[in-house]
């Protein structure tokens, strides 16, 4: 079972890199979250959207996944719901940062931000029908069950995100600590992020199939 060669292992490992470090939304998230309120909310950010990725693991290995595909209806349900929540927590933060003192505006709330990115990557049709793509690509006929192979491989590309993303972290909240520490600098930051939520929900709702 998992009878891979290197040729296999070499080609997933530079896929799985280059996916990882390629400018998404995910990472703007993770980057927005880092600036505005330091590594402890980039880490939350960032396993929140691990989750959500893990979730998609879970229905393409199952086969749900297969449903967004195929159904228009379901695709735009999932599409619009994940754009509305998007929206609507870029607006909380642009609004609440004008109301907040600035110990406020810094202070990152670690569940919620992780509820964000798990919601964020989870209600996102195109990545469900990314893996569903992807994935199937390594499998191999001889190498144990397509589902078994399907979750090994989803959880790899997590793995290689866990050995990218940590450190960006540290040096996205290294290079930033200087501005969160103006007060005024820190309200604009929380308005950075709220106009970065609101720009990836656009950006879904404009999604097409």
């Amino acid at each position: 079972m998992f009878a891979y060669d290197l040729a296999h292992w070499t080609t997933f490992a530079l896929a799985a890199l280059a996916l990882t470090l390629a400018p998404g939304p995910d990472l703007a998230l993770i980057v927005a979250h880092t600036v505005k309120g330091g590594r402890r909310a980039g880490f939350a950010a960032m396993t929140g959207i691990w989750a959500g990725a893990f979730g998609h693991v879970l229905l393409a290995a199952f086969g749900l996944s297969a449903i967004l595909a195929a159904s228009a209806t379901a695709f735009a349900i999932v599409k619009w719901a994940g754009a509305a929540y998007l929206v609507w927590m870029g607006i909380q933060a642009i609004r609440g940062a004008g109301g907040l003192a600035p110990a406020e505006v810094r202070q990152a709330r670690p569940w919620r931000i992780f509820r964000q990115g798990f919601l964020t990557d989870l209600l996102n049709p195109k990545v469900a029908i990314f893996f569903l793509a992807f994935l199937p690509q390594f499998v191999e006929p001889e190498a144990g069950p397509v589902w078994a192979q399907l979750a090994l491989h989803g959880v790899l590309i997590i793995a290689t995100a866990a050995v990218i993303e940590p450190p960006l972290i540290l040096l996205g909240d290294r290079l930033a600590a200087g501005l969160r520490s103006h007060a005024r600098t820190a309200l604009w930051l929380d308005r950075g992020l709220g106009s970065v939520l609101m720009g990836l929900g656009v950006k879904l709702a404009l999604l097409e199939r």
